[in-house]
């Protein structure tokens, strides 16, 4: 049986003041125990969150972390190594907003995902297609795409230690969101997939849906057999949101 995870990416958002806030009501929230918690604040606020979540069922991971894992000279990069050192468990691998706008394309993705399993931390590989590839009936072929580079180049075992999140590109911060089938026919799909190379790994691997995710809709989505809980983005700078979201999960 897999265990449900909620995860939150704060993105390029938080101030000092923000975050404490928001740590201080995360830790009123009354959460399931049966759902992994994780949240992603930026690299400015990693510490001072794990710091802040001691004692707190709730992981924190990066956003991003460098293609190197050891340290050395790459100015304004982050190892994960040194994400590891600070007290992060996983790493987000392929958001869009990295694939889209910072360029970043399978070969660099491929080896930030074995850097951060190199340093001991869980790559949450995020994959999803866009609005015109969706409307061009490809949806299946470029998220196949995304997640055989990486079977590819490292072999299935190395999803064993990972979480994927399907996040269509057209659903993330539009208000726009998969129907809990649309997003169910692409879960099973990655999961058939990932089936034809290692049932055991397939039937393992925790696959969770981005995309305009609300306490609303949660239940329905996460109700879906092959969905194993989100990815959230704004809905996670809301700590009332967030855990209503997570207790969603825990039904």
């Amino acid at each position: 049986m897999r265990r449900p995870m909620v995860a939150g990416n704060w993105k390029m958002h938080g101030t000092r003041a923000s975050v404490a806030e928001l740590i201080e009501g995360l830790a009123e929230q009354v959460l399931p125990s049966g759902v992994d918690v994780a949240v992603f604040p930026s690299s400015l606020h990693v510490i001072p969150v794990v710091e802040g979540l001691q004692g707190k069922s709730i992981s924190v991971g990066a956003q991003n972390c460098a293609h190197e894992a050891g340290q050395g000279a790459l100015t304004g990069e982050i190892s994960s190594s040194q994400l590891a050192d600070a007290g992060c468990k996983l790493v987000l691998v392929g958001h869009s907003e990295r694939r889209q706008i910072m360029g970043e394309g399978d070969d660099v993705l491929i080896r930030k995902f074995a850097a951060a399993q190199a340093s001991g931390l869980t790559p949450v590989l995020c994959i999803g297609e866009t609005l015109e590839e969706r409307e061009a009936g490809k949806t299946l072929e470029v998220v196949g795409q995304q997640l055989d580079s990486v079977i590819v180049a490292l072999g299935i075992n190395a999803l064993v230690n990972a979480v994927i999140a399907y996040e269509p590109v057209w659903a993330i911060g539009t208000g726009l969101t998969a129907s809990p089938q649309q997003a169910q026919d692409v879960h099973a799909a990655i999961r058939a997939q990932l089936a034809k190379e290692n049932a055991e790994v397939a039937q393992g691997v925790r696959l969770l849906y981005g995309g305009s995710v609300k306490a609303a809709n949660a239940v329905e989505l996460f109700g879906m057999p092959d969905i194993d809980g989100g990815l959230i983005g704004g809905a996670s700078l809301n700590a009332a949101e967030f855990g209503a979201i997570i207790r969603a999960a825990g039904n």
